[in-house]
């Protein structure tokens, strides 16, 4: 964490006014890629209220471009808007209207190429078709933009803010909604999401990729496709977010495939299809988070190895625990579960029976989804209760031995 505040105050100097040039209707500079080509490295571009067109403009020397209310760039609809080519550029308070949309080309209305020491701060991008494409760039700021569309399938769009092959950028303070992905890795190290609100997205409200040693905490998925799909990467700290109503027929909280060494704690996954999607990953602690109202709490499928769960809460889920296999080696200990029925002679807050949170109907519905109909009928209750006196189709060794009594944290 010291290396994130380390980045942001090496940035924030860095936006220390040089010299200053003001762009506005009736002054002598009146155009944005006038202003760039006159500025001298390091100097402020003040850019007053008005709408100015801008197609691509190449900023290709250190510069802060700072928008007063109301200070709009329309791309007209043709390439990106802004084309950062420099170090230490730093775009804050300007609307981007009218970024070019094509289905061959990826075209934003920020987009940087091998640049450090960037900032991107207190802008709005309007309906684009990527909002910041930043590749192949480190050290860089993203913080407190509103970055909004209109999509309504996949292909409509791309994402609000997409990294690649980058390292060393703090994602802040967000607002990314009806876009394809709210916000996009792939191949990003050291890096950290935090305080975002990503929403109403197609498909994910976060996607990483091939992401290792990341970071995404205090941020808020909700009304989403699926949450957040965090696939082929490890290190990854998963910390005190919000995942709520990212309801579909394949909608999750949080997709997990093929992830290892990581930590998901203090998140709070409400009314979810499935809160957690758990697909080839080992070497998992879940702790202390809260799995509410969920269709499934978790489910886990193949090749799912030393995944430990341990004081969270399971209240109110369909199905707390779904398992497509007899193998185990997860363990689970000290939860709570609404469903436990067993009892505490002792009173030393633990169940004096051991609970089972694989239901057999839940293998049922691995077999077959149509029989998700008969959830809360009678029978489920009678082929549950014979599978939990002598467990044969569920995992036998998959139980929680010293299940908490009272809620947790």
């Amino acid at each position: 964490m010291f290396r994130y505040l380390f980045l942001w105050l090496f940035l924030s100097a860095a936006m220390a006014k040089a010299g200053q040039l003001t762009v506005c209707k009736t002054c002598p500079i009146n155009d944005l890629k006038q202003a760039v080509a006159q500025a001298v490295p390091h100097d402020t571009v003040k850019i007053q209220a008005g709408t100015y067109t801008a197609i691509e403009i190449i900023i290709d020397k250190p510069l802060t471009l700072l928008g007063e209310k109301d200070a709009v760039l329309d791309g007209q609809t043709q390439r990106h808007i802004l084309n950062l080519q420099s170090d230490s550029v730093n775009v804050v308070g300007l609307t981007f209207i009218n970024a070019g949309r094509s289905f061959t080309k990826d075209y934003a209305a920020i987009y940087a190429h091998k640049v450090n020491y960037f900032v991107l701060k207190n802008n709005r991008v309007i309906d684009p078709y990527f909002g910041f494409l930043i590749e192949k760039s480190h050290y860089g700021i993203i913080s407190n933009n509103t970055i909004s569309g209109e999509t309504k399938t996949e292909t409509d769009s791309g994402n609000g803010i997409h990294l690649w092959h980058c390292s060393e950028v703090v994602i802040s303070d967000n607002n990314t909604y009806g876009l394809r992905d709210g916000i996009y890795f792939e191949f990003v190290t050291n890096s950290l999401v935090k305080n975002n609100n990503s929403h109403h997205n197609v498909r994910y409200g976060l996607h990483f990729m091939f992401s290792n040693n990341d970071e995404y905490t205090s941020n808020n998925f909700h009304h989403n496709g699926a949450g957040v799909a965090v696939m082929f990467s490890k290190f990854i700290i998963m910390k005190e977010n919000t995942f709520a109503k990212n309801w579909g027929t394949a909608s999750y909280g949080l997709l997990l495939k093929e992830i290892y060494d990581a930590e998901v704690e203090g998140n709070i996954f409400d009314e979810n299809t499935i809160a957690i999607f758990l697909e080839g990953t080992g070497r998992i602690n879940y702790q202390k988070n809260q799995f509410l109202n969920n269709g499934w709490g978790i489910k886990v499928s193949g090749g799912c190895y030393t995944n430990r769960f341990f004081d969270n809460n399971f209240i109110n889920n369909a199905l707390d625990i779904a398992y497509n296999s007899k193998m185990n080696d997860n363990e689970f200990t000290h939860n709570y579960w609404s469903s436990y029925t067993g009892y505490d002679l002792d009173r030393d807050g633990i169940g004096d029976v051991p609970y089972r949170p694989v239901k057999l109907f839940s293998y049922i519905i691995g077999q077959c989804p149509e029989s998700i109909v008969l959830l809360r009928s009678l029978f489920v209750d009678i082929i549950n209760f014979s599978e939990k006196v002598s467990p044969v189709f569920t995992p036998d060794n998959l139980l929680d031995p010293t299940p908490a009594m009272q809620q947790l944290l």
